[in-house]
């Protein structure tokens, strides 16, 4: 589902002016308080991010963080209202306090760490290079094999500051850098692709692992970039009530074997969670 491309200022002012009236949230309530009080917990999400998050045939907002959500809402006994708005503006009005949570895929970093506080890891995940079927051009995915290379890329996430790290390490060198191309959602990093615009996608493996499946005659996966990083939801960090409430019942379904369940169905491989101490130091 190709969406418009919009600024930063205003996908967060999207995000403010998206929350119903009838669930208007104060910036900066204890959002747990309010949560139990209306019986309803108003979350962020940007349903592009197939198998994470997308929308489905009917209209329906599924996948991985979807699954975990509905089992954790149903523990703290609330429903949920989902607020959909581009991935670039969910920070930012995060911290507006324009809903209580985000449950959209967010890569930890430190830089997130400090307007943010993430939940512990509900997956971990890393990055990879999509090509068309054959493309020697794209022959591996060193900084060397991607110099003077075009990049499809979702905007302010870990693929994109993973080639921009390649970037610096390429002018060093004194070598050509990737030109980015820095859009919205997946599925205009794919059409950019199909369409010769770039030379590769670089996104999530999970993710690109789904587009592999339905287009398997055009393209192929030439490999990983980047480390291996864990993925989390966000809360504002006036929250930590919230954020400890989450953190429960996430717990919980990790002990219960239930997150590896959703693991496996959602990604076919399941991951080693830690439940502190997952902040990256830079």
């Amino acid at each position: 589902m190709t969406r418009r491309l919009i600024s930063l200022l205003s996908a967060a002012a999207l995000a403010i002016a998206g929350v119903s009236a009838s669930l208007s949230i104060p910036a900066h309530a204890e959002a747990l308080d309010d949560i139990k009080a209306r019986g309803k917990m108003v979350v962020a999400i940007d349903p592009t991010f197939a198998p994470f998050e997308f929308t489905d045939a009917n209209g329906r907002i599924v996948g991985f963080d979807p699954a975990v959500l509905e089992l954790v809402a149903e523990g703290m006994g609330v429903e949920i209202d989902y607020q959909v708005m581009s991935f670039s503006g969910i920070i930012p009005g995060l911290i507006a306090g324009s809903f209580d949570l985000t449950a959209t895929a967010l890569a930890v970093r430190k830089e997130r760490a400090e307007r943010i506080d993430f939940t512990v890891p509900v997956a971990a995940g890393v990055s990879g290079v999509l090509r068309r079927g054959g493309d020697t051009n794209v022959a591996g995915t060193a900084p060397a094999d991607l110099s003077g290379l075009k990049a499809a890329v979702k905007t302010t996430t870990q693929p994109e500051q993973v080639l921009q790290g390649f970037n610096e390490e390429l002018e060093q060198k004194g070598m050509e850098p990737i030109e980015l191309l820095s859009v919205e959602t997946v599925e205009q990093t794919i059409a950019a692709l199909t369409a010769g615009r770039v030379d590769f996608v670089a996104d999530d493996v999970a993710v690109l692992a789904t587009v592999i499946k339905a287009r398997s005659d055009d393209l192929e996966l030439v490999g990983t970039v980047g480390p291996s990083v864990y993925i989390s939801w966000g809360t504002n960090k006036d929250d930590p009530a919230l954020n400890a409430a989450l953190n429960e019942q996430i717990i919980a379904l990790k002990e219960s074997g239930k997150l590896a369940e959703l693991h496996m169905e959602y990604f076919g491989v399941t991951f080693d969670l830690p439940n502190e101490n997952f902040i990256p130091a830079e």
